[in-house]
């Protein structure tokens, strides 16, 4: 009987909850996709089914937006990849965005102590190297982003024509 990856990406959700339940920096965007902030990065822990009977737990931040890629900075980021526990830096040309990412394995042999130190080494490189990229290579931090959507949208419901407005 062919198993299904249904049962490990539950597993993998219920530890991946009951790891981080009771922080105030986690939080559940919809099954399967969570967020994590530290300081001003956000590290997104996605659950995608693996193989038949497996998940893998994908975590990935996006430091700065808007970057040039230089080779000084790709150089610099592949020394960092050799000198770094978990996860590695890279680039997403759409967006010009530089991200780190870390993959982990679900399912059944999942635990928290490899959650939580995969987790916490990534947040802490998030957000200390989206301030150095932005200051050396441009772009916004998704801090930033993430500040100037909100303003965006009090902004356009300040402007909207409400109902008490019509006289």
């Amino acid at each position: 009987m062919p198993k299904d990856s249904t049962a490990a990406v539950q597993v993998t959700n219920a530890r991946i909850e009951a790891t981080l339940a009771d922080s105030p920096a986690f939080a559940r965007i919809e099954p399967q996709f969570y967020v994590v902030r530290q300081g001003t990065a956000y590290v997104y822990l996605h659950v995608l089914p693996w193989e038949p009977d497996r998940a893998l737990v994908r975590l990935v931040a996006q430091l700065a937006h808007g970057v040039e890629m230089t080779p000084d900075l790709a150089m610099k980021l592949l020394r960092l990849n050799a000198r770094i526990r978990f996860g590695a830096f890279g680039y997403v040309a759409q967006g010009s965005c530089v991200v780190i990412a870390h993959t982990l394995l679900g399912g059944e042999t999942l635990d928290a102590e490899e959650i939580l130190v995969a987790l916490r080494d990534l947040s802490v490189l998030a957000d200390e190297y989206d301030d150095r990229i932005v200051d050396e290579a441009g772009g916004k931090r998704m801090q930033d982003l993430i500040n100037a959507s909100a303003a965006a949208a009090i902004f356009t419901d300040l402007d909207a024509p409400r109902a008490w407005d019509k006289g």
